[in-house]
């Protein structure tokens, strides 16, 4: 076994951006940046559990062995405001607190709590912010829908 095998590494990437002959993944578990020296078929927004390897001689580019998964990642608005449910938690915690709970099935939800003038930046906030995506991947699910109404903003992370 050479000594690139044994820096191969298996992880969960959000490809943060991607070409037709390269692409930067970014590890969800470590947050270690991945540039490739070729593209295998992903695009920006992608994520992919895959085993990566250093080029030789000099490592400071990668690229895929095997890609075991692929999936396109989104996210949105609903138009649809929070559930019942997420309010009833956000009235149980103050302005600033986010609350995180297991969904039915597949991911998570997460409520915030932000002053009602704020609300519109804060789903903007979450829609922009990458490490939206870099949690959907984690969690191993494609969708991310976001509700809101005068300060809630429920973050709902679904297959």
């Amino acid at each position: 076994m050479s000594d690139t095998d044994t820096e191969e590494k298996t992880s969960t990437f959000l490809v943060t951006h991607a070409e037709g002959d390269s692409a930067i993944l970014k590890d969800v578990h470590d947050g270690q940046v991945h540039t490739l020296s070729s593209n295998p078929g992903v695009e920006e927004t992608d994520a992919v559990e895959a085993t990566v390897a250093p080029d030789p001689p000099m490592n400071v580019t990668w690229s895929v062995v095997e890609v075991a998964e692929r999936r396109d990642l989104s996210t949105e608005r609903s138009d649809e405001p929070p559930t019942v449910h997420e309010r009833d938690i956000a009235d149980e915690q103050a302005v600033g607190e986010i609350t995180r709970t297991e969904r039915a099935g597949d991911g998570e939800i997460h409520v915030l709590t932000v002053p009602p003038e704020d609300t519109e930046d804060a789903v903007d906030d979450v829609l922009d912010d990458a490490s939206t995506l870099s949690r959907a991947a984690r969690l191993g699910v494609s969708r991310v829908e976001v509700r809101a109404e005068d300060g809630v903003v429920s973050v709902r992370y679904m297959p």
